[in-house]
């Protein structure tokens, strides 16, 4: 199977690089209190909670604090967080969403634009990116011990339209509609993900020299050393001799 996997990867290994644990922790406590807000304090009926713990776990959070963030969830006076979404262009057309939750929305769009401004972009309207990028559920999990051949057919069963095993990781892309179905045959399969969650996958990408490509990327490291933002998707080319000229600083 091919697709996009070669992208949820590249994705998947920046992200194991560049996430700063407190960053990491404060958005797994964001998302275990918004579904607990939704949806209440019990694993077994709120399957968002369910996998919000599961990835803090994954994640080595100590219980101490998943506990917090539940009981925060449950607390009706703490802060109510809401999911935003924008959308604009980095220099020379690079399209990127941007995903936040945020208890302050003034604040998060004005950090927002300040970010495009900054870097010379441009904040769009919401919708208006929504030919590049395919909402896809990615799953990850590592392949020691299992049976892949076996597995292979049971996630295909499950809707995955791309699967693929690289350096002892097995990568799953799924339509939208069926994340839910996806997850739930890997708990039926005992495996447990080390990342899942919802992606913006290009349709396309588009390719620039080393340098251009650096300056969005800078761009893309503001945003994701914001606060309130939680994921950063651009259609930008990971080239070999862009990912190259990275490993060399």
């Amino acid at each position: 199977m091919s697709g996009h996997s070669k992208w949820s990867t590249i994705k998947r290994k920046k992200g194991a690089a560049d996430a700063k644990r407190s960053k990491l922790f404060s958005k797994l406590v964001k998302d275990i209190t918004i579904a607990v807000k939704e949806s209440g304090n019990d694993p077994d009926s709120n399957p968002r909670l369910r996998l919000a713990i599961s990835l803090a776990k994954s994640a080595s959070m100590p219980k101490d604090n998943i506990l917090r963030a539940i009981k925060k969830g449950d607390d009706k006076d703490s802060a109510n967080y809401t999911e935003l979404t924008y959308e604009g262009y980095a220099p020379h057309g690079i399209a990127v969403f941007v995903e936040c939750t945020t208890d302050n929305t003034q604040r998060t769009v004005s950090n927002v634009r300040a970010i495009f401004n900054k870097y010379s972009g441009s904040l769009g309207k919401n919708g208006s990116l929504s030919f590049i990028f395919d909402r896809k559920g990615i799953f990850s999990f590592p392949i020691e011990n299992l049976d892949m051949d076996e597995i292979e057919l049971e996630i295909i069963d499950a809707g995955a339209e791309d699967f693929e095993v690289e350096e002892g990781m097995a990568t799953v892309t799924t339509a939208l509609e069926d994340f839910g179905s996806m997850m739930k045959k890997l708990e039926e399969l005992n495996i447990e993900p080390e990342t899942a969650e919802l992606q913006r996958i290009p349709n396309n990408t588009e390719i620039l020299d080393v340098e251009n490509s650096k300056k969005v990327l800078k761009m893309i490291d503001a945003f994701e050393e914001d606060d309130d933002v939680t994921n950063v998707f651009h259609n930008l080319e990971m080239t070999e001799e862009l990912q190259a000229a990275l490993e060399e600083e």
